[in-house]
């Protein structure tokens, strides 16, 4: 696995999310402290999550209102029926790592 720095974990509030530019964009949270990154596209809509209605340990795509688990990628409400790519995440000291490289990993 090849991680690359993301950002600082002060760098984003608890219930906030990043965009990440890259091939495919990827969002990452900070959901109670813990870092979570998934794909930055609504599986019903191709919608940014990065900006949605963070509540607990989901994801609210501000299109057509589906819900998503970020621990998991599941779909935790319609219209959306195909749960989100999931992306390893470590800290290290500070500092927020991603492995952007390896891909997504399915739900």
């Amino acid at each position: 696995m090849a991680f690359t720095h993301i950002c600082m974990t002060s760098d984003i509030a608890v219930g906030e999310g990043l965009r990440i530019e890259h091939e495919e964009p990827v969002a990452l949270f900070n959901v109670d402290g813990t870092f979570l990154a998934v794909q930055d596209k609504c599986t019903h809509g191709d919608w940014s999550l990065a900006e949605g209605y963070v509540d607990g340990d989901m994801v609210e795509c501000t299109l057509h209102m589906a819900k998503f688990c970020l621990r998991t990628g599941k779909v935790c409400a319609p219209p959306a029926t195909q749960p989100l790519k999931l992306y390893p995440v470590r800290i290290e000291g500070n500092n927020v790592l991603v492995d952007l490289s390896a891909g997504a990993v399915a739900a």
